[in-house]
């Protein structure tokens, strides 16, 4: 156990003794990688989704396609290149460590170009290491499909998600031992390996020989290093959270002591922000160094007897070029921080959407759900549709009855008249015993001069445009009788609570994942507003001036997407929000909508930031993007 006493000692020294070079390294490399690498992989793999031919893809058709002979390859190809670029990277940083030169930036630039030359090795042992790791995963997750189709076979994914049945556990019971099991395998096998790159990058060993020698040299260590490492683990993951909370619990609260002048604030934040940016970078490459750091010095305790790699000599400086990029690394920070502080916009407003209704409160896509929706002040109440056998549209979501009934039974296949005696309130509650479904044209002249609707339409591939017909047709029914109210009353402010909008089509939102019956609805009904509803979007192939909003859900939600949405002229919808903190987050990106099952706590949210004078505000948005 004696090479081993000292690791941690070895490991914190070596970083103090090669810290300069090792930041010029990892800047040199993050700039190739971002110029060259990562595009190469953002491209194989926006080739390979492209093969869907499709513009907005499901969960459904992803699955499918990632687990096809195209898919797995692609999948195979992809996660190659990504090892390559993280062997690639702590090869050159081994090499930094333990080649001490007077000369930073030029040690840098040699383990550069030496861990390049080193790529063909390198992709080799990505090929044998990662390549045996996936063949051992493999039987496991043959077990893990067997054990899906006996247990969850046929049964829908969301009524898994939102049920979860018995059976649910009993595949998880029976998943678990063998996930263990994997885990324990690939953990062991990791470990005998784990010198493998240092003797590839280190002593040009070929792949092959490189994992037979490490495989020799931790013999009778797994141990001690299985410890080792998972205390760097732990650190790494550790470092971060402990630094964000001491940097939130003795820094943050400070700005909220400063007076509302914006010739202090503003510098302030600025200050705060780049110091909060540079926090950022450092736990950054605190953890990349610290495993190959790692590597580096069970390589020279267990190959060479060596404590830890050589300091550098005592006359060894930094070179104006060292000090060249650790100055540019703060110029970055600081202009980064100002490009942030700049990008505010300190008013918004943002439509509150109520999912299902105030689905929290009540049963989903009810009237007693749409009724606190109203009470809780939504802009929309978003509720999902069907067409009936009989080609009525009612208010529901599934394909089948069985989540909320227990009845199997398809939902198309049933008349309105059968589907009247089922009763969707009775799992929810109680007090909602006897709850029925709903039809459109109840749910119509119940919001008729208090909200908006967004139609979500759940058709079958085959009744789409039935379903987009039926939907118009009623719309077109309710402004009639929305023309023919006003018509009958002589009261300004009375007739639209009672009468409302006349023109239902212009008020009401639809909203569909099928691009195809956006077109459709578009040429049928163009003064009605449709909302595209994505999983994920191919990049390139949607036609982003042929709807109205994009509804994506919250986490897909980037800062391109609201550029591209401002550019083109449609609205951001962001569903499925619950977190007060993410739906300030999401304000602050720029989102036009908020989808939500707490329409309250959004509609409580907006008022609050309302009240907040100029300085407040800005301090909540510095806030949110910090959150991201």
């Amino acid at each position: 156990m004696q090479p081993l006493t000292h690791l941690g000692s070895a490991l914190l020294r070596t970083l103090r003794d090669h810290l300069r070079p090792l930041i010029a390294y990892h800047l040199f490399f993050t700039v190739l990688a971002s110029a060259l690498i990562l595009p190469l992989i953002g491209w194989v793999t926006q080739g390979f989704l492209a093969q869907l031919r499709r513009t907005v893809v499901t969960n459904d058709e992803l699955v499918s396609l990632l687990f096809s002979p195209l898919g797995l390859v692609s999948m195979l190809v992809v996660l190659g290149f990504t090892f390559l670029i993280i062997y690639w990277q702590q090869a050159g940083m081994l090499l930094v460590a333990v080649r001490p030169k007077s000369n930073h930036y030029r040690l840098a630039f040699e383990a550069l170009w030496l861990s390049f030359r080193r790529l063909p090795a390198l992709a080799g042992l990505v090929i044998l290491q990662v390549g045996t790791h996936l063949l051992l995963l493999a039987p496991f997750m043959a077990g893990l499909a067997w054990l899906y189709s006996l247990w969850l076979g046929g049964l829908d994914p969301y009524y898994l998600q939102r049920v979860k049945p018995p059976v649910l556990w009993y595949f998880i019971a029976c998943a678990l031992p063998l996930v263990l099991l994997w885990m324990g395998l690939a953990a062991r096998l990791y470990l005998r390996w784990l010198l493998a790159l240092p003797l590839v990058a280190l002593e040009n060993a070929s792949p092959l020989n490189a994992l037979k020698r490490s495989v020799y040299l931790t013999r009778g260590w797994h141990r001690s290093i299985g410890a080792a490492v998972l205390v760097v683990l732990l650190m790494v993951i550790a470092l971060p959270i402990l630094t964000t909370l001491a940097f939130d619990s003795l820094v943050t609260p400070l700005l909220w002591w400063l007076p509302e002048h914006n010739a202090l604030l503003i510098p302030a934040m600025f200050a705060y922000l780049t110091g909060y940016l540079l926090l950022t970078l450092a736990i950054t490459f605190i953890g990349i160094v610290a495993n190959a750091l790692l590597s580096a010095c069970l390589y020279l305790q267990l190959a060479h007897k060596e404590t830890r790699p050589a300091a550098p000599p005592a006359t060894a400086t930094p070179g104006r070029f060292a000090w060249a990029v650790e100055l540019s690394v703060l110029l970055f920070a600081g202009l980064q921080a100002w490009w942030i502080l700049n990008s505010f916009e300190l008013r918004d407003n943002v439509e509150v959407i109520a999912h299902r209704g105030s689905s929290m409160v009540a049963p989903e896509n009810t009237l007693s759900a749409v009724e606190q929706a109203l009470l809780d002040k939504a802009d929309y109440v978003e509720l999902d549709v069907r067409l009936t056998a009989d080609n009525e549209v009612m208010i529901y979501h599934d394909r089948s009855m069985a989540r909320l009934t227990g009845d199997n039974r398809e939902f198309n296949a049933l008349t309105r008249a059968e589907l009247a005696q089922y009763d969707i309130g009775s799992w929810f509650g109680d007090a909602f015993q006897g709850e029925p479904i709903a039809g459109l044209d109840e749910v119509l002249d119940r919001v008729r001069g208090h909200a908006g609707l967004m139609i979500d339409m759940k058709a079958s591939a085959d009744a789409e445009q039935a379903l987009a017909d039926a939907v118009i047709g009623q719309l077109r029914r309710e402004t009639d009788t929305r023309y023919a109210c006003w018509a009958n009353s002589t009261s300004g402010a009375t007739t639209y609570a009672e009468c409302g909008f006349p023109d239902a089509l212009t008020e009401m939102r639809v909203a569909t994942m099928s691009p195809a019956l956006v077109n459709y609805i578009k040429i049928h009904a163009p003064e009605l507003r449709v909302t595209l509803l994505a999983q994920l979007i191919l990049p390139g192939t949607l036609d982003r001036s042929s709807f109205d909003a994009l509804g994506l859900r919250h986490n897909r939600i980037s800062e391109e997407e609201v550029r591209l949405a401002a550019a083109y002229g449609y609205e951001i919808h962001a569903w499925t929000v619950n977190d007060r903190a993410r739906m300030s987050t999401l304000i602050d990106l720029g989102v036009n909508a908020i989808i939500t099952d707490y329409p309250d706590r959004l509609r409580e949210l907006i008022e609050e930031r309302r009240e907040l004078s100029d300085g407040a505000l800005l301090l909540v948005k510095l806030r949110n993007w910090l959150r991201q």
